[in-house]
Formats: structure tokens, sequence, C-alpha cells
């Protein structure tokens, strides 16, 4: 959606950020499920474990965003690094695309909620306990994971944008006051969160099923649909419109 938006400002509709958000929660199930397949796996989060400094999983995001940042990945708004301290320039030249975002977007980054969410709250939900040894595979499955629910947030800045171009004179007031409150409350629809999180349960009781040419009529699936549901409920939604909000305070500057 972000190639689509930059190549013309017009591309950026409501329904087309819905259809790119859609979209998002295929990637994010999926990733859930093959983030299931290992068990916790504690060693790659101990920071004694290996000899260079930190921890596996924070020496494999590290390296990873470096690379990536190479190739200009974080050159996409939507696209925020989780350890954005000295990172390299891209190496790709930049598009001569104008820009569709106020360029406010590019202060705004919730990385460490999302990481403090994934490792404390929600990996505990659906990584069974246990040790096999897969710690870089672990490590590689969490940053994809991070990555895609983190996409998924900070892609609040297309939905704040959309909204506020299809009704300034709802919007303005509030920015202009500066109120959170009020503009939290334009960004809140409890029907259409009701009916998001439904959709994800139903994708994760779906896609996580275990195929079998006779049906035994287990209905197990890799990961517990409710806790996809919980998920979008307690966090990505919520930090999504605190990403909406942030943008939109700073989007009359």
């Amino acid at each position: 959606m972000a190639a689509e938006a930059n190549s013309n400002s017009d591309n950026l509709t409501l329904d087309k950020v819905r259809e790119a958000l859609i979209r998002q929660e295929d990637t994010i199930v999926f990733r859930l499920i093959q983030r299931a397949n290992f068990p916790v796996n504690s060693p790659t989060y101990d920071e004694k474990f290996a000899s260079f400094s930190g921890s596996l999983l924070q020496f494999v995001v590290k390296e990873t965003e470096a690379l990536q940042s190479k190739v200009g990945r974080y050159e996409n708004p939507e696209e925020q690094p989780f350890f954005p301290e000295n990172l390299p320039p891209s190496l790709v030249p930049p598009q001569a695309n104008p820009p569709v975002l106020h360029p406010a977007a590019a202060s705004i980054n919730i990385n460490e909620k999302i990481w403090d969410f994934y490792f404390n709250q929600l990996l505990p939900l659906f990584a069974v306990p246990g040790d096999d040894g897969n710690y870089a595979s672990t490590a590689s499955s969490d940053l994809d994971c991070l990555q895609a629910i983190s996409r998924r947030i900070h892609y609040g800045y297309y939905v704040a944008e959309v909204k506020f171009k299809d009704a300034p004179q709802d919007y303005e007031p509030a920015i202009r006051a500066q109120d959170r409150e009020g503009l939290m409350k334009l960004l809140t629809f409890e029907a259409v969160e009701e009916m998001v999180k439904k959709r994800v349960e139903k994708k994760a009781a779906v896609f996580g099923q275990d195929v079998c040419l006779v049906d035994n009529g287990n209905g197990k699936c890799k990961v517990d649909p409710s806790v996809v549901s919980r998920l979008y409920g307690e966090w990505i939604m919520p930090l999504t419109k605190l990403v909406q909000v942030e943008y939109l305070l700073r989007r009359l500057d």
C-alpha cells in the first residue's frame, strides 16, 4: 500500500487502506503460527548465552535491521526499526514520488512498546514451555512477528492521514487544542473493532488447522484463535490509535 500511495496521493483512500490492513492480518496470523512451531527457547533471550553483547535475539535483530536499512527498508514510513541507533544509510536510490504523509510520521516510533508487550505478555500466551535448541530460528521467527505487528501498528499513519483528509473539519479543532482524548474518541469505532477481532479469530482458526485427509474432528489449532483476537483487541488496535493520535497532533505543524 505504501508503494501504491507514494506513486499517487489520490490512491490514498480509506478503502485501499482497509484492504492493506486486512492483508496484513494474514501475515500476522501466519507468522504467529510459524513462531508457535518452536517452544519458548529461553536461551534465545539470555544476554549471557553467547560471546557477543546482548542476547542472541538482540544480535539477530540489530544485524538484520542493519542489512535491511542498507537496502532501503526504512525508507517506507510504516517500517520502523527496533534499534534505530546508528543504522547505516540506504544504498538504494530514493523514490522520486512526492510524499503522501506529513513529515511528522518520521518522528513517531513506538516499537519499544511493541517489544515489551510481545515478549512479556503475548509470547507466553502461544509459545509452549520448553527448549528444542533452535535458537537462531526462534530469533528469526520472533523478528518476523515483531516486524509484521510493527508494520500494522505504524500503518496508523495512513489511517490518520486519510481520515483527516476526508473530514478535516472534524479533526482540526481537536488538533489545534492538542486534545488527545478528543482525537481518540474521533478515531474509535467499537463496532468496527469487534468485527476485526472476530475476523482475525476466524482467520487463526482456518489458517491454523492441521490438515488431514480424514477429518478426525479434533479442531486443534496451531495458535489459539482467541489469542489472536486478544492481540488485536488489547495491543494492535489501541497502539494503532496511539500512532494515529500522535500523528494527528503534529498534522498541522
